[in-house]
């Protein structure tokens, strides 16, 4: 690893914390001396980095201060185009387009040999479905969670019994064959899963969630992970 990509390591490792930690167990992550971690929080500090802190005490880094977000390893960079093209191929095609110009905008702001990397990483998602029916209902839920409005929803069990509630989305989970809604459904007063094959309206209301989605989320990923031996609720 060379200074420049040891420096920006540094970075992410100091920027991955809110509390003070050592030169030393820096050092240990870093492979890397001591007093290398000394000489290179220094250089940091130069190039305005706000690092806050001392030999001895340990260091933190201010909030508010942002890396250069394309200094990208050959690794990151693999994961990146990988991930978006994942994301192309799924039903969701707003999503989809969004990833497309986010690699755009990468490639744009980065060095040529950078580009080469973006364009070819020898790396390919391989999804078989080719659904678009589930796109306006997994737009309509990424709005809803962006914005913690309720959900008129009309949806069909797995025999086909046909009921209307409201639910408040929280996670989207994108497999190849199907897509699931996971909200905390006011008619149950529970936690639920939702096909979105099964759903015949999904209406956004105005109507704001009970909880901060955050909040339902946390409570949500508890209750499963206390019963990840079941099979969690669905309707």
């Amino acid at each position: 690893m060379d200074k420049t990509e040891r420096l920006f390591s540094l970075l992410d490792a100091l920027r991955r914390r809110k509390s003070p930690v050592t030169a030393e167990t820096l050092a240990d992550e870093q492979n890397v001396s001591v007093r290398t971690i000394y000489r290179d929080v220094q250089t940091l500090i130069g190039l305005g980095a706000p690092i806050e802190g001392e030999a001895g005490l340990g260091y933190v880094l201010r909030s508010g201060f942002f890396m250069p977000p394309l200094m990208f390893t050959p690794i990151e960079l693999e994961a990146l185009v990988l991930g978006a093209r994942w994301v192309q191929t799924l039903p969701d095609g707003e999503l989809g387009l969004a990833a497309k110009n986010a690699l755009a905008k990468i490639a744009t702001a980065s060095t040529e040999d950078l580009r080469g990397r973006i364009d070819d990483p020898g790396l390919w998602p391989v999804n078989l479905s080719s659904r678009v029916g589930g796109a306006p209902v997994l737009e309509r839920a990424r709005q809803a969670m962006r914005t913690e409005r309720a959900v008129h929803l009309a949806y069909r069990d797995a025999e086909g019994q046909a009921s209307e509630r409201t639910i408040w989305p929280i996670q989207l989970a994108y497999y190849e064959h199907k897509e699931i809604v996971a909200a905390f459904c006011c008619l149950r007063g529970d936690y639920r899963l939702f096909r979105t094959d099964r759903i015949d309206r999904f209406e956004v209301t105005s109507e704001p969630y009970g909880r901060s989605r955050r909040e339902l989320s946390k409570e949500w990923l508890a209750s499963w992970a206390e019963r990840r031996h079941d099979s969690p609720p669905r309707d």
